[in-house]
């Protein structure tokens, strides 16, 4: 099983890398696979590359998703 999620890109580097964004979080990733992302853009991220662009309402829905999900799983 693999897990990807989806994360705000905050800024361009060179080199096809990007800053994302993810809940505050931030991390460096390769943006070789999609190399038309822009700042405001949610890309998926997997392994430290972004894999694919996803639409900001289906990104939203799904962090929020991910969220419910660590909130049980803290609660007794």
């Amino acid at each position: 099983m693999c897990l990807a999620i989806p994360a705000r890109v905050v800024e361009l580097l060179p080199a096809l890398r990007a800053v994302v964004d993810l809940a505050g979080v931030r991390k460096e990733v390769s943006i070789d696979l999609v190399d038309d992302a822009q700042v405001g853009d949610y890309v998926i991220i997997h392994a430290g590359y972004a894999i694919g662009k996803i639409d900001p309402e289906e990104a939203q829905r799904t962090l929020a998703l991910f969220a419910e999900l660590a909130q049980s799983q803290a609660q007794p």
